[in-house]
């Protein structure tokens, strides 16, 4: 199976933390968002995973170097591909069209799942859904009495369906979905100006091919900062509580404690993660990423975000630094 990872979005919504950084390798509790929807296909679906495609928006030195280090890491041949323009989700999927073949994975790069993913066989497809108290802020489908999927609706004004759509979907045979985006491309198909792969679904469901719901446990989103910090701690909720013993400093779980940091004087948790190589003093800190390398003094927050590199000595309660900031 191939897994195709788009991420060329420029998260706007969680800036300044996607200035520098882009969203999927922001880092939670030690690992990359990107990393850990690797870990997860790879730990949970029962296909192997032969090629990982990502998409990014230009060529960056650094950031490709973290990706192609995932697939040293877990032994996964690494592509990478670029869509410079943001011209909609079915877009950014052929960009990878080299690798549309065969069993395909689409995870767009800002949700993170609990779930068993056992594919079906006998339908064209699958898209991954969850049950929600409010449909009209999602896209849903419906379905027929078979379980199959009949209609892509996005946001229902009424109560159609509370299957919302994720943004996960898998294709027995890549090279359908290859042809039917090229296709919308050519007819120039559009929706608010940009190529969209529930446009792709449609048009394959209306060419009478299959596609069942598959049901996760739960979704974790990463769009913007409070939903950041809501999946923050549910990750943490499995993260084993540091043994390391701190100057003068209690630790409340639970927490995530990088390699190489210093924290003297302090109270840390409950809900905290602090990247490697930063440094803490003097401070209360709860409900609240720190990133790598900063320097935090006399801090009395939470709910906040901290970026990479940050020097930090002020007086809020909540504050979202982005990386290489100077806040005194």
């Amino acid at each position: 199976m191939n897994l195709i990872i788009p991420m060329a979005g420029k998260g706007t919504r969680l800036r300044p933390q996607t200035l520098v950084t882009p969203k999927p390798l922001i880092e939670i509790a030690g690992k990359t968002i990107i990393q850990r929807i690797v870990d997860l296909i790879i730990n949970h679906s029962s296909n192997h995973i032969e090629n990982i495609g990502f998409i990014i928006q230009d060529p960056n030195e650094d950031v490709e170097k973290m990706l192609h280090l995932i697939g040293v890491k877990t032994n996964i041949k690494t592509h990478i591909f670029y869509q410079p323009k943001p011209r909609g989700t079915a877009h950014a999927i052929f960009c990878a069209k080299k690798i549309l073949t065969g069993e395909t994975m689409i995870i767009f790069a800002d949700t993170l799942f609990e779930a068993d993913i056992i594919l079906p066989k006998d339908v064209d497809g699958s898209v991954f859904v969850q049950e929600v108290e409010n449909p009209s802020a999602y896209g849903v489908v419906k379905l027929n009495k078979q379980g199959e999927i009949t209609d892509f609706i996005e946001k229902p004004n009424e109560l159609i369906s509370n299957l919302a759509i994720i943004g996960m979907y898998f294709f027995k045979d890549g090279q359908l979905l290859k042809n039917e985006i090229k296709n919308i491309i050519e007819e120039n198909i559009m929706i608010n100006g940009e190529y969209q792969i529930t446009t792709v679904l449609e048009n394959l469901k209306n060419k009478n091919y299959v596609f069942k719901p598959h049901k996760i446990r739960k979704w974790l989103d990463f769009g913007n900062p409070t939903n950041l910090l809501e999946s923050h701690k549910e990750i943490l909720k499995n993260q084993d509580h540091t043994n390391i013993k701190y100057k003068n400093t209690t630790i409340i779980p639970p927490c995530y404690i990088g390699k190489n940091v210093i924290i003297k004087n302090s109270t840390i948790g409950p809900n905290v993660s602090v990247g490697s190589g930063s440094t803490i003093q003097s401070s209360n800190i709860s409900n609240t990423i720190v990133q790598s390398n900063s320097n935090i003094r006399s801090a009395n927050f939470k709910q906040s975000i901290i970026g990479s590199y940050v020097e930090y000595d002020g007086n809020h309660s909540i504050v979202n630094i982005g990386d290489y900031s100077t806040f005194k």
